[in-house]
């Protein structure tokens, strides 16, 4: 007769699993883990007992332990229980604060100036007793990594993103601006993405919007020049201001930034524009506070859409 193992897994040799993959050596996951390294090994042989299956190839010498393929795939399925017990413990937090407490917002730089102002204007007008804790991040990786951590009750990304662990809402549709220094003649004469070809251009380093600039451009067999990059705003503008290079720039950001010593022009039909949406992770249960904040997001978001185009200087 054969015994199913499986029942006796336990959380801790999930955790000794995970720690030794992420880490790729035993010394070093017992190190994360407060474990002594004889303890590891003894977590991990249990756990390949359990599931019947070599997980991990050793080696006597220094080189870094490596996954076998039972090994890959089974971390697959423990990082997505892992998702599920961040957003237990999440929402048990949740539960105990009621309808106030602390919600952790993730965002990127033009939404925290823009949206998240006028949001929590709301939300203290119709929750007052819900606070907000921000996290701020170049990449939607980060913030996703967070949610599925479940550090992170919200965040603001870019749509679509391509997961199923995600809920998400599409907030925003953000335009792109070519921004120019004031009376520069490369403003008035972009008339098609041809027109960038060559023009050295003034960037953001990691944002998803440059990225999806950049495919645009190289869809249409241009490869982008850049001139100067980062990922603060008003460094952007103030290289542009100086007559470095003309940047490609979302609206929300393009607000940042404030319209002295440069001009904007709508791009729209050259760029697609950017969809900005709130994320959370799908084995969240929204309580009541949460739903208060989701529903400010859209109205703050829809109040935006009705502001007037930048003019140009």
């Amino acid at each position: 007769m054969t015994v199913d193992l499986w029942p006796g897994l336990e959380l801790r040799h999930v955790a000794a699993f995970q720690a030794v993959a992420e880490a790729r050596s035993f010394a070093r996951a017992a190190e994360q883990l407060g474990y002594t390294q004889p303890a590891v090994s003894q977590q991990i042989a249990s756990l390949e007992r359990i599931v019947g299956h070599r997980l991990l190839e050793r080696s006597s010498g220094r080189s870094a332990v490596e996954l076998t393929e039972a090994g890959r795939l089974l971390l697959g399925h423990l990082d997505a229980i892992g998702a599920r017990l961040a957003a237990a413990r999440s929402d048990l937090d949740a539960l105990q604060s009621g309808t106030g407490g602390t919600l952790h917002v993730g965002a990127f730089q033009s939404v925290s100036a823009r949206i998240l102002p006028d949001l929590l204007r709301r939300l203290t007008l119709t929750t007052p007793g819900v606070t907000i804790d921000l996290f701020e991040a170049t990449t939607d990786e980060e913030l996703l990594e967070r949610l599925d951590e479940g550090t992170l009750d919200f965040a603001f990304v870019m749509l679509p993103i391509e997961s199923e662990r995600f809920e998400t809402v599409e907030l925003l549709r953000d335009p792109y601006y070519l921004v120019a220094p004031s009376g520069a003649v490369e403003a008035a004469s972009i008339e098609s993405l041809e027109d960038l070809r060559d023009v050295p251009l003034i960037g953001h380093r990691t944002c998803r919007s440059t990225q999806a600039v950049e495919a645009t451009m190289r869809a249409a067999g241009i490869e982008p020049r850049y001139a100067f990059r980062s990922d603060d705003n008003t460094a952007v503008k103030g290289f542009v201001e100086s007559g470095l290079g003309i940047a490609v720039v979302p609206r929300l950001a393009l607000d940042t930034m404030g319209s002295e010593g440069v001009e904007a022009q709508c791009i729209d039909a050259l760029v697609p524009a950017r969809l900005i949406g709130l994320a959370w992770s799908r084995h969240r249960s929204l309580r009541a506070a949460q739903e208060v904040f989701v529903a400010a997001a859209r109205e703050t978001c829809d109040s935006l859409r009705g502001d007037p185009a930048p003019s140009r200087r």
